[in-house]
């Protein structure tokens, strides 16, 4: 596990440094706050803030704010692996950097399997995002594989790993359709049992049938569950 943890370092540092050498490359931060309860056996909400800012942008790096998002998801569990939520998201850009502001409605279906220490993730969303003078529909698809650095089973203070790829295809009446593609690692620490922490990268085709452009983003998170 310790030769992992340095090969992703490794991996991360190099990644970066061949995309900062990229004209038209940007870097991004997210930093996001969750709160998760279980109302019941089958039912759980979740309620987050996320703030996005840019880190590198025109071949220089600078902090300028972006957008705040604050969201909200209900889930019902189907069964032990099937579930279905609906969510409901408010971003803010106007305000920050003149961008349009959000409305962002969610439905979304998930099927996780367990197998010895690894979890395998399937999620289908579909969104509606409603901007000033668009709305946008929206398709996504992931594929997720998580699993703890220490054993079969996560403990507290130990750590795990989370590993992404999504898919997502947006068409509007306005805008040709668009086809992006996301690839994100995180690695989380189980500080209690109610506490985690999460440091990741995501890094992001968008526009790959348009022109494409490549982002670099650097996640960090708490997840509180109360």
């Amino acid at each position: 596990m310790y030769y992992i943890k340095n090969s992703l370092a490794l991996f991360a540092c190099l990644l970066c440094l061949n995309l900062f050498s990229q004209s038209d490359f940007e870097g991004l931060g997210e930093t996001s706050f969750s709160l998760n309860h279980k109302v019941s056996g089958d039912y759980k909400i979740n309620f987050a803030v996320r703030s996005r800012y840019y880190l590198y942008q025109d071949n220089d790096f600078n902090f300028e704010n972006r957008q705040l998002d604050m969201v909200h998801f209900s889930t019902l569990n189907l069964d032990y692996n099937h579930s279905l939520s609906l969510g409901v998201q408010y971003r803010l850009r106007e305000s920050i950097d003149g961008g349009s502001n959000e409305l962002r409605l969610t439905q979304q279906f998930n099927y996780t399997k367990r197998n010895l220490a690894l979890r395998f993730g399937h999620r289908v969303r579909f969104e509606q995002r409603i901007l000033e003078n668009l709305t946008i529909l929206r398709s996504r698809y992931r594929f997720a594989l998580d699993f703890p650095l220490n054993g079969e089973k996560l403990d507290v203070g130990e750590n795990y790993l989370i590993t992404s790829m999504e898919t997502l295809l947006s068409h509007s009446k306005k805008i040709k359709p668009e086809l992006d593609n996301r690839t994100t690692v995180h690695l989380g620490w189980l500080v209690s049992e109610t506490l985690k922490m999460q440091f990741g990268l995501e890094y992001r085709f968008e526009a790959l049938n348009i022109k494409t452009e490549e982002k670099l983003f650097i996640l960090t998170s708490l997840i509180l569950k109360v």
